[in-house]
């Protein structure tokens, strides 16, 4: 019920302005955020000349307004969300963030404040904000790692991760990387420290695994088979960070040493799976990827089935663009991918672009019969 104080004021009030004027002081006063918005559109659409019952309301604005209500909207939505931000209560604030297409103070918000400690609504609510609505993904994952473990993780994870920014994808891979590479490492020294009690603890997984293959006998693992299948795929996202690389292939170097029934496959050129993952990331972090790349290109060319075929070139395609050898790049791509992926078709162009290489450009556009991709190409070589 709105108080007899606050009923006194607005019926003092002079001009229509003033009562929303004499509310609005009130309402931030009284830090009534929700009622705030609704009181700074009411008073925004007073001013343009419109009907202010359903202040919020974007239906009752003309054409000619139209712009002017969007800037006190945002304006409104950026104050009260800041309010809600302040008061520590991100959940409320993120509605009007989102409104506005601006999630980054709810990032910064969301990682400035401390993992909670036990799963409840609010851990929840922060955790489908960050994660499941994108606002601060990797943050997501670190809760969702402390809270609930990671098979949760993994399940939340690969809920969201096609959908996710390429550098989101990475700061997520790099977590679920560590974390598994910390877990398989600790029970891989407990076990060697179980069978060799004088001996030092290893420190890596290679020093772990190597020449003892009795870790393995009878089937035997140290991880959640499926944990490690789904990281290792995870960690194929990961950029700008060869120490991580390294450590995803310290993870696949392990899987490559489990018992075979153990080993999922997946689609070429990773259906020898934990192989092809060495493979892989030796490709990202040796100084000399030759031999990597050259398996690569064996299984490419041992390959009958085109679909197959066209799969093992993206993963081709895709190292040499993230080695900056585009060049090496386009002809794979325009022999093997974009007579079977329409799609890709922009993608190409962007490796052309990369390169350089406007020419092959304009030759793709005409077979493609693109005439505006040949006129892009064309008119990049005469500037």
């Amino acid at each position: 019920m709105v108080s007899e104080e606050l009923a006194a004021r607005l019926t003092g009030a002079e001009t229509p302005a003033a009562v929303f004027d004499r509310l609005i002081e009130q309402l931030s006063a009284d830090k009534s955020w929700h009622l705030l918005f609704d009181a700074l559109l009411a008073k925004a659409k007073l001013e343009l000349g419109l009907p202010v019952l359903r202040p919020t309301s974007f239906e009752d604005v003309p054409a000619k307004d139209r712009a002017a209500f969007e800037k006190s909207y945002a304006v409104a939505a950026r104050q009260v969300g800041e309010g809600l931000l302040a008061q520590k209560d991100v959940a409320g604030a993120f509605p009007y963030f989102q409104a506005i297409r601006d999630l980054e103070p709810v990032a910064r918000a969301i990682k400035a404040s401390p993992i909670p400690q036990t799963w409840s609504e609010e851990s929840q609510a922060l955790v489908q904000i960050a994660l499941y609505q994108k606002a601060a993904p990797d943050r997501g994952v670190e809760m969702m790692l402390k809270m609930q473990g990671t098979c949760s993780t993994i399940t939340a994870l690969d809920q969201v991760f096609a959908e996710l920014t390429s550098a989101d994808r990475s700061r997520c891979a790099i977590l679920m990387v560590r974390t598994l590479h910390k877990d398989l490492l600790a029970n891989l020294a407990r076990e060697v420290q179980q069978r060799l009690p004088l001996g030092m603890p290893p420190k890596t997984i290679r020093e772990a695994i190597t020449g003892r293959d009795w870790l393995f006998a009878d089937a035997n693992y140290h991880i959640d088979v499926s944990h490690l299948h789904s990281v290792v795929r995870f960690a194929r996202s990961i950029m700008h960070s060869p120490a991580d690389l390294a450590l995803a292939r310290d993870l696949a170097e392990y899987g490559a040493m489990l018992d075979p029934q153990l080993q999922y496959s997946a689609e070429p050129p990773f259906d020898d799976y934990y192989t092809a993952h060495q493979r892989y990331f030796g490709v990202l972090v040796e100084a000399t990827p030759e031999t990597d790349l050259a398996w690569f290109q064996k299984k490419l060319d041992a390959e009958p089935d085109a679909p197959d075929r066209a799969l093992i070139a993206y993963v081709m395609v895709d190292l040499l663009a993230r080695l900056k050898r585009t060049q090496e790049a386009i002809p794979l791509a325009k022999a093997h991918l974009l007579g079977v992926d329409p799609q890709f078709l922009s993608a190409f162009a962007e490796l052309c672009r990369d390169a350089g290489d406007w020419d092959t450009l304009a030759e793709v556009a005409k077979e493609q019969d693109d005439p505006v991709l040949l006129a892009a190409a064309l008119s990049a070589t005469r500037g």
